[in-house]
């Protein structure tokens, strides 16, 4: 096979999900909101929160919470917090930024796919990321998230390679490697050096794996 683009998922591939970080956050909006902690994650994570905040503008999915809340306190502050922890999180290690500049060396185009809320997309042109990138779809900008076969065919068509030609590297959140199979698409599972996958699910994943973003150039070798 020759490979023309990968495609990199984004939170758990690039860069680490801030948990903690984003679990205190989520304590600060509780305060604000005048309601737990408890009570604002059974907000968060009820069905359909995910798919709502993760397809579409955040304020209206913020604004739902805050009317079940029964507050009156401005949604916008939640979102520009968000904004500061995605700048905060958005970083690279060299290895990963050395990796994706050889990538594109051997003309590899770049691409990225993220299911993530809006905060991510605003953020991501200041990052050092982003000059590497040909393309980078965000699901909250998309309208439509991994595992849905759209996403990886605009990744596709974005940076002019056919599905077959591209190799899709993600740690299996979402469906994700699955999901970009069934377009055509070759998946790489990626998991830290020494752990388990995080999905229990890919504990025997039959495709390829690396541990590090600098083994992709392994597999085009």
């Amino acid at each position: 096979m020759t490979v023309r683009a990968v495609v990199f998922d984004l939170w758990g591939t690039l860069v680490r999900w801030p948990l903690e970080d984003a679990r205190l956050l989520r304590e600060r909006w509780a305060t604000r909101l005048g309601v737990s902690a408890e009570r604002l994650d059974e907000l968060w994570y009820q069905a359909g929160a995910y798919e709502q905040r993760e397809s579409g503008p955040l304020l209206p999915f913020l604004s739902s919470i805050r009317a079940a809340a029964r507050s009156n306190v401005d949604v916008s502050e939640f979102l520009d917090w968000r904004v500061d922890l995605a700048r905060q999180s958005l970083v690279s290690d060299q290895e990963t930024v050395e990796a994706l500049r050889e990538l594109r060396r051997r003309r590899i185009r770049l691409a990225l796919i993220s299911n993530c809320t809006e905060d991510v997309a605003i953020v991501w042109p200041e990052t050092p990321f982003a000059p590497l990138f040909d393309a980078a779809i965000f699901s909250a900008r998309a309208g439509f998230m991994k595992p849905d076969r759209r996403i990886y065919e605009l990744a596709c068509t974005e940076v002019g390679a056919e599905p077959s030609a591209c190799l899709f590297v993600g740690d299996g959140a979402n469906d994700e490697l699955a999901g970009a199979q069934r377009v055509g698409m070759t998946s790489v599972l990626i998991h830290g050096e020494g752990e388990e996958p995080m999905w229990e699910d890919l504990r025997d994943w039959p495709g390829p794996r690396i541990t590090s973003i600098p083994q992709v150039l392994d597999l085009l070798a």
